[in-house]
């Protein structure tokens, strides 16, 4: 497979204990248990990149190593095999999967997956508000009990794909990595995955109705640190309180009054994550963008992102 996908310059462990590198998994790409054979000493390598919203992770724990969680609840993994093999199960299926293949991870999926000994894989974390964003950016219809993948995929049939990740990696790497480039290659994969691969997204043609949706996006987007009001929406597009939340409904599987919050939150992460933004601290950002109640901002935005606000800032001066 593709040896682009992250290099010495990322690497974090090598030949290293395995609940080690678990631990730094756990931190950064997502919560899991790892069961280690009852004989021989494991060496495990990990690579990884922080990249905008993203996380980018090559691993290997050089043991028949089982790892489970209950549910990734915020997040997707998207798992790359690169060498030797893994098998998964997942709602009374089984699979072997082998280099050229991809697994997909829903934030709601149980994991049950158990490593080859020579196994290795390259995984990208990323957050489910993203592919929320993809869908309401492209008018997707986004399924009220949220967007779902099917778990396997074959890499030959994702025209371009690795290519697309390979240079993501690249620029992860790059001595100058700028925020902004980083934030439009995250929101690149997530439109790419949500158009090549089986997923329960609408993507009827643009009606009338997701242009009135067009409109309101962009009002939105344009004064997301006034208050809005959904009598302000109404009048947007020239349509009652109920049809309001009709629009919404269909267009972006939520309701105004919660789209906007998501909208907020996504522009206070974005803020927090930009080495070139002004920023002071945290509380500046959250009142800029009308969270009035601090506690509550902070629950939602560790809700969202998986992290506090204070450790995102603190990760983009560290």
């Amino acid at each position: 497979m593709d040896c682009r996908l992250l290099n010495e310059k990322s690497r974090v462990f090598h030949n290293a204990d395995p609940y080690a590198v678990s631990d730094y998994v756990n931190q950064h790409v997502g919560s899991h248990c790892i069961r280690l054979p009852q004989s021989g000493r494991p060496e495990a390598s990990l690579s990884h990149r922080t990249f905008g919203s993203l996380d980018l992770c090559r691993i290997s724990y050089g043991g028949s190593v089982r790892v489970t969680s209950p549910a990734l609840e915020t997040i997707y993994h998207l798992q790359i095999l690169l060498q030797g093999h893994c098998l998964w199960r997942g709602r009374g299926e089984e699979h072997y999967f082998t280099p050229g293949e991809l697994l997909l991870i829903n934030p709601d999926d149980p994991v049950d997956l158990t490593y080859s000994g020579d196994c290795e894989k390259f995984i990208v974390k990323l957050p489910a508000t993203f592919l929320d964003r993809a869908c309401s950016e492209n008018h997707w219809r986004r399924p009220v009990d949220g967007i779902r993948f099917g778990a396997r995929h074959d890499l030959r049939q994702l025209d371009g794909f690795v290519n697309l990740l390979g240079l993501v990696c690249e620029e992860a790497e790059s001595a100058q990595p700028l925020a902004q480039v980083q934030e439009q290659y995250a929101r690149i994969i997530a439109t790419k995955l949500l158009g090549l691969l089986a997923n329960n997204v609408g993507r009827e043609e643009l009606g009338e109705s997701c242009r009135s949706f067009e409109r309101i996006a962009q009002y939105i987007e344009d004064n997301l640190k006034q208050d809005i009001g959904l009598q302000q929406l109404a009048e947007v597009v020239r349509m009652s309180p109920r049809s309001l939340y009709a629009l919404f409904e269909r267009n972006a599987g939520t309701t105004p009054k919660h789209y906007i919050r998501s909208k907020k939150l996504e522009k206070v992460h974005a803020c927090l994550i930009d080495p070139t933004a002004k920023v002071r601290n945290v509380t500046e950002v959250a009142l800029d963008y009308g969270f009035l109640h601090l506690g509550r901002f902070s629950e939602s935005y560790k809700s969202t992102f998986g992290e506090l606000p204070s450790d995102t800032l603190r990760r983009r001066e560290s």
